[in-house]
């Protein structure tokens, strides 16, 4: 019984001294739900991704660099945290700003902001797509020109969530064209290799994918700017 009681002092006496614990990152939050988290427009080390309405991702640097267009619904990374780069995503509404000039952020789920860019991409296709061709068509089902790549190594900077990223590497693998994919948010330093680049070639930011064609840097993914970009290594002509 003695025993019991000194256990008991023991653990009352350590109470206080847990409850002033401060907050280290590693407490757990509830599910689905990502810790606390607000920015500023002077915010060092963010990667804010912002989506247009052709479903079309494009990541910027400081929150001032994302349009009207695209600022209620932005992904915000920070690159010390882990948090917010895997199944939960941060975002933000960037036109509600607090007093103390911040933006607050909330837990979206990777799926969620898949759908989102999905759905996006979908509304626009349906507007600007044209009418189907008869499978006899001259044009359909033409494959693409083939180009002699085989000593060309492409890098894609993208994310596993972006959509013209993966139809990029899809692109260059039936064509033959050897490529390296490079996540911005899971390959250590990817990001500021990405940027490096860009700012090299006088971008401050743009759309993911950013190809690299032998030092011919495209942002986002067209085929016809591919195609231009390898007939030109090919030839020798790139960097």
């Amino acid at each position: 019984m003695r025993r019991r009681v000194l256990l008991l002092a023991a653990v009352l006496a350590l109470a206080p001294a847990c409850g002033k614990k401060s907050d280290d990152g590693t407490a757990p939050v509830a599910a689905g739900s990502l810790p606390a988290l607000s920015i500023k427009d002077d915010s060092p080390e963010l990667m804010l991704t912002w989506i247009d309405d052709k479903g079309d991702t494009h990541v910027v640097i400081h929150p001032a660099d994302v349009p009207a267009a695209g600022r209620s619904l932005v992904r915000v990374v920070v690159a010390d945290r882990e948090a917010g780069t895997r199944d939960l995503f941060y975002v933000a509404d960037l036109t509600k700003k607090r007093g103390d000039g911040s933006y607050d952020t909330t837990t979206m789920r990777r799926r969620a902001w898949e759908d989102e860019i999905e759905k996006r991409r979908g509304a626009y296709l349906a507007k600007v797509a044209p009418p189907p061709q008869p499978s006899g068509s001259a044009g359909a089902d033409r494959p693409p020109p083939a180009h002699d790549q085989g000593k060309v190594t492409v890098i894609i900077y993208g994310a596993s969530w972006c959509g013209p990223c993966h139809q990029a590497a899809d692109y260059l693998k039936k064509k033959g064209v050897a490529y390296v994919m490079k996540d911005i948010e899971e390959t250590p330093g990817a990001a500021s290799e990405m940027r490096e680049k860009l700012k090299s070639a006088g971008r401050s930011g743009g759309s993911i994918p950013v190809i690299d064609v032998r030092g011919q840097l495209i942002v986002g993914f067209s085929p016809q700017a591919v195609d231009r970009a390898l007939a030109k290594a090919a030839a020798g002509t790139a960097l």
